[in-house]
């Protein structure tokens, strides 16, 4: 099932931004998949099948974005590897 949300936008934001709707749209999905990584309620799997790009590409622009990718708990390192 895909559900699709609506959000106000000012034309002038756009512009800013140099930005189109469908740019924009694009730019707040992956902000958002990568802010709700770091979060720890997205797993980069899952964030990764969303934005349609590889595991790996997904990985690179959440590191890129300041997120912690492998805390220093063998736990965290287990589940990570787990998944390649």
């Amino acid at each position: 099932m895909k559900h699709t949300i609506q959000i106000d936008c000012p034309t002038e934001l756009l512009l800013g931004l140099h930005l189109n709707a469908e740019g924009f749209a694009e730019y707040i999905k992956h902000q958002t998949a990568i802010g709700l990584f770091k979060e720890g309620k997205l797993s980069s799997g899952t964030a990764a099948t969303w934005l349609n790009i590889g595991r790996v590409e997904f990985l690179r622009l959440a590191f890129d974005a300041g997120a912690v990718l492998l805390e220093d708990s063998e736990d965290d390192l287990a589940r990570e590897t787990a998944l390649l």
